[in-house]
Order: structure tokens, then C-alpha cells, then sequence
């Protein structure tokens, strides 16, 4: 397999990264500032989340469909292929969920929980709950931070052992790490990633570097 050149802007070919425009740019500045207020977070992550899954959606398979207009004459056009699922990985992954109801109106919503054993330092499955018809669904998994990779992969997992095919998920998330992309991806290379921006790695904690510390954390306004 040749070896992917993150810093010269290579990118596996299911990794779908955000046009890094001025908006782009400036919001991810605001949220990685550590002096920005919690409310400012929250607007501006909001606004970020909004965009890549809009972006997200543009990933979605679709099919020809013919309205009427009007006018009375038609216009052909496109519909999504199936329905939409999103799956937010809890506790942050939450924050997503707003976004995805205003883009998707009735978006069917499930929630994953999964914590690290103390022990073993292996994700492990907490709780899920998902729509009794998630096969039949594209699923969007929405998680704002990929770092290990970890708790994606367990969440991947639980969907795949609920029928979802893996070529019908779609990961989204603000920030990402090579270590956590490659980790996906050679596990599941029918998956897709979409990302706002790639950091270059991983501190000797595991945290991205230079990152925008914890998301969830900021987000909610707790400090565990």
C-alpha cells in the first residue's frame, strides 16, 4: 500500500476534506483559540457542524426524479436514493444533532455510547440505541474529534452488527489525525470520512496537537 503524504495534501480516496476556504479557516481559528468564550464556541462550532454536513450530504448516493413546477412543465432533477439516519457517538458527538435536524427535516436520530476501559484502554460499548430500520438507512456518525480512531471503530462495529453495510456510512467530523483516518480506513475501506481540517498527530496522551482541546468539554460546559 503506498504510504499517503497527509502534509502535502493526499488524501485516501473515501477521505473527503472541507474546501479549506477564508469561512473555513476563520471559524476553525475561533474554535481552537483557547481564550474563546463558551458561547462563542457554540455559535461558531454550530455554524462549522452545519456546513460539513451539508457537505456530508453531497457524499449521499442519489436518483433521478422528475417534479412538476408551477409553471405546469417539469423539471428533471435528483432525489437522495434512501432514507437518512444520523448516529451521534455520546457525549459530543451530540452536538451534531442540531445541525443535521436543519438540514434533514425528521431525521431519524440513534446515540451511541462508549467508554474506555480503565483496565485494558480499549473502547467498550456502553449503550445504544438505534431506529428499529437502520439497515435500510444511510447513516450519518457524527463524532466532532478523530484521534485513535477507537471508539469510531466501535461505533462502526455496532452498526455493522445491526445490518448497516459499510459502504452506507458516513463519518463526520470537525478534526481528524492521520493515525485515526488510517485507522478507519484500513479496517473499512468502504466507509467514507468527511473532515474539516487534518492535524498532523497525536501527543504522547493521545490528544491531537495542535487540536482544540476537549470538545465535548467546551461544548457542554463540563470539565469531565
Amino acid at each position: 500500500m503506498t504510504e499517503i503524504d497527509y502534509a502535502a495534501g493526499q488524501l485516501p480516496p473515501n477521505v473527503h476534506l472541507l474546501p479549506q476556504t477564508s469561512q473555513i479557516k476563520a471559524l476553525m481559528t475561533t474554535i481552537r483559540d483557547k481564550s474563546t468564550s463558551r458561547s462563542d464556541f457554540i455559535f461558531y462550532s454550530d455554524r462549522l457542524i452545519r456546513l460539513l454536513v451539508e457537505e456530508g450530504l453531497n457524499h449521499l448516493p442519489l436518483v433521478e426524479k422528475t417534479v412538476m413546477t408551477p409553471t405546469g412543465e417539469p423539471y428533471h432533477g435528483v432525489a437522495f436514493q434512501g432514507k437518512i439516519a444520523g448516529v451521534s457517538i455520546v457525549r459530543a458527538g451530540e452536538s451534531f444533532e442540531g445541525g443535521l435536524r436543519e438540514c434533514c427535516k425528521g431525521v431519524r436520530i440513534g446515540k451511541i455510547l462508549i467508554q474506555r476501559d480503565e483496565e485494558t484502554a480499549l473502547p467498550e460499548l456502553f449503550y445504544s440505541k438505534l431506529p428499529n430500520d437502520i439497515a435500510q438507512r444511510y447513516v450519518l456518525l457524527l463524532d466532532p474529534m478523530l484521534a485513535t480512531g477507537g471508539s469510531a471503530l466501535k461505533a462502526i462495529e455496532v452498526l455493522l452488527q445491526h445490518g448497516v453495510a459499510e459502504e452506507r456510512i458516513l463519518f463526520l467530523n470537525l478534526l481528524a489525525v492521520p493515525e485515526g483516518i488510517e485507522a478507519l480506513v484500513s479496517k473499512h475501506p468502504k466507509m467514507k470520512i468527511v473532515t474539516s481540517q487534518i492535524d498532523p498527530g497525536l501527543n504522547a496522551k493521545k490528544f491531537i496537537v495542535p487540536g482544540l482541546g476537549d470538545f465535548g468539554c467546551r461544548y457542554f460546559g463540563t470539565d469531565d
